[in-house]
């Protein structure tokens, strides 16, 4: 049974950085392509980044230039580090696995292609 569990997230001023953790526990984690989504409220749940079993990284336009995913293999972990934080990246985050046989990430910001979930970490900018 894999499991995913989130954590880092907290209140933090505009400007400021985070580091999300996801431990992942269960199964073979060198296999597994892993994603972070984030869910404000009203919102529909969006595509923030993803990182693939061969480590290559994936980041959706909200992301891109400010996150910085990674991976340690050994500790099972993957990393979402946030710097100039926005209003805006106010939301809940969650990561999300799903294992394969291939190097790449086919379709990283489909959601529909992971199969397992954490249970989210709350993340709030102020301004």
């Amino acid at each position: 049974q894999v499991q995913l569990v989130e954590s880092g997230g907290r209140l933090v001023q505009a400007g400021g950085s985070l580091r999300l953790s996801c431990a992942v526990s269960g199964g073979t984690f060198s296999r597994y392509n892993v994603g972070w989504f984030r869910q404000a409220p009203g919102k529909e749940r969006e595509f923030v980044s993803a990182i693939s079993r061969s480590a290559n990284t994936y980041y959706g336009d909200s992301a891109k230039g400010r996150f910085t995913i990674s991976r340690d293999n050994d500790k099972k972990m993957v990393y979402l580090q946030m710097d100039s934080l926005k209003r805006e990246d106010t939301a809940v985050y969650f990561c999300a696995a799903v294992q394969t046989i291939l190097t790449g990430f086919v379709r990283p910001a489909s959601m529909n292609d992971y199969t397992h979930w954490g249970q989210g970490t709350q993340v709030t900018v102020s301004s």
